[in-house]
């Protein structure tokens, strides 16, 4: 049996974090953190080029964020390489949600989008 890999197929991890000792819930700031992993699990190398965020916070206030790169940078992945990275963001309520894409480019010129799946963002001492 042949086992066919495609050749761009980018996944995305996310992994949130409330910071407390960056926020202040009395005046509405609630500072979250995120780690993002991104690996290449097709067969062609690939560079991440820009950034499409979709942050929506409890009231449904949509806050949308475009860029080049990556924490400054536009990582090359090869086959089977992973690359991680630290971000975060400021939101005006305890609970939101995050969700978007990367714009890539393969070494073959053909360009196409990572799908960012949706994470939650949660003070969890506003959830108990």
């Amino acid at each position: 049996m042949e086992v066919q890999v495609q050749r761009h197929s980018i996944k995305v991890l996310a992994r949130s974090q409330f910071q407390p000792e960056q926020s202040a819930p009395v005046e509405g700031r609630y500072a979250f953190s995120y780690t993002i992993t991104i690996e290449n699990d097709g067969s062609e190398p690939a560079r991440l080029l820009d950034r499409h965020w979709i942050i929506t916070d409890a009231d449904g206030k949509v806050q949308e964020v475009r860029g080049e790169g990556v924490v400054g940078e536009q990582p090359h992945l090869k086959p089977g390489e992973r690359f991680r990275y630290s971000s975060g963001t400021i939101l005006p309520t305890p609970v939101g949600c995050m969700h978007g894409s990367y714009g890539m480019v393969g070494d073959d010129g053909t360009r196409f989008d990572a799908e960012i799946p949706a994470f939650s963002l949660a003070s969890l001492a506003r959830l108990h």
